[in-house]
């Protein structure tokens, strides 16, 4: 099973911006990634993920137009550049990888028992 690794997690103000990365420990190409977050007190929410093979992305309407995954299979890192940021982003993020190769998660059925892959996750705290 791959091993996921998130980094770039941190303290910053309101209308700041960090680069979240994801780094694997083997190729995910063919494989849809996301990078989901959850707040204390509430359900693990997928802000965006991406299928590479379709370059194709999915993003939710919370972090539209503020938020950008990418992913580098030369580096089997994913990214999270997230811009414009509210208290309401304050997570832990995580980054995970759909157990279905070559299926499109970004506009497929999904769900949090489809992604069995994790990382530990990386605080993300915002303040106004």
């Amino acid at each position: 099973q791959v091993q996921l690794m998130e980094s770039g997690g941190g303290s910053v103000q309101t209308g700041g911006s960090l680069r979240l990365s994801c780094a694997a420990s083997e190729s995910s190409s063919g494989y849809c990634m996301a990078w989901f977050r959850q707040a204390p007190g509430k359900e693990r929410e997928r802000v965006a993920a991406i299928y590479t093979n379709r370059d194709t992305t999915y993003y939710a309407d919370s972090v539209k137009d503020r938020f950008t995954i990418s992913q580098d299979n030369a580096k089997n890192t994913l990214y999270l550049q997230m811009n414009s940021l509210k208290p309401e982003d304050t997570a832990v993020y995580y980054c995970a990888r759909d157990r279905r190769k070559y299926y499109d998660c970004t506009s497929g059925f999904w769900s949090l028992s489809t992604f069995n892959s994790w990382g530990q996750g990386t605080q993300v705290t915002v303040s106004s």
